[in-house]
C-alpha cells in the first residue's frame, strides 16, 4: 500500500508500466495513472493509438471528430484522471500524451477532459479542490471561451469552438 501526500489517501498498485503504475485509490476503489520518473514540460508521455473507434462517447474513450471516439492503446492511459489544473495533455492529432509542465516522479497524471471532448457521456462533478476549479464537467460546449483560454485544446476542440463563434456571428 502507498500513500500519495496530495491526496492523503491510501493507493495499492494494481499495474507497473515502464513509466507509469496504475493505483488503487484503496477509499474510493476508482484507478489512476502515476509517473514513475520525471518529465519536463512538453516531453512526450506516451505515445498513444486506437484500440477501437465507436461513433458514442463513454466515459473511458477520447474524442477525435464529431463521431469519432477512441478506447486508448496501450489501455492503461485511460486511468489519467480528470483534473483542472492537468499536467498532461492528450493531442489528439499528433496521438501523443504531452507534459504542460514539469511533473514529478511518483505525481498523479491528469488531464482536463473538455480539451478533448465536446459532449460528455458521462457528466461529474469535480472536486480537485484547485482555485481554478470549475465543478460540473460536462464537456467544452458547457465551458465559456474565456476559461476554455487558460487550456491547451485539442484541434477537434479548437475547430467546433470556431464553429460555434462563425455561427454565433450570423445571428
Amino acid at each position: 500500500m502507498q500513500t500519495n501526500p496530495a491526496h492523503s489517501r491510501d493507493y495499492s498498485v494494481v499495474t507497473n508500466h515502464h513509466f507509469a503504475e496504475t493505483r488503487r485509490d484503496n477509499v474510493t476503489g476508482q484507478q489512476t495513472l502515476f509517473a514513475l520518473r520525471s518529465f519536463k514540460d512538453g516531453e512526450v508521455i506516451s505515445p498513444f493509438g486506437a484500440a477501437f473507434v465507436s461513433d458514442k462517447p463513454s466515459y473511458l474513450t477520447v474524442q477525435t471528430g464529431n463521431k469519432e471516439h477512441i478506447a486508448l492503446h496501450p489501455y492503461f492511459l485511460q486511468h489519467i484522471n480528470h483534473g483542472c489544473h492537468p499536467n498532461c495533455f492528450f493531442d489528439t492529432t499528433a496521438m501523443q500524451v504531452v507534459a504542460l509542465r514539469d511533473i514529478e516522479a511518483g505525481e498523479e497524471f491528469t488531464f482536463f477532459y473538455p480539451s478533448t471532448e465536446w459532449e460528455m457521456a458521462s457528466p461529474f462533478q469535480c472536486y480537485c479542490n484547485q482555485p481554478d476549479c470549475i465543478g460540473f464537467i460536462r464537456g467544452a460546449a458547457h465551458i465559456p471561451e474565456e476559461i476554455l483560454s487558460r487550456y491547451r485544446l485539442s484541434d477537434f476542440i479548437r475547430k467546433k469552438l470556431k464553429s460555434r463563434q462563425r455561427r454565433l456571428k450570423k445571428v
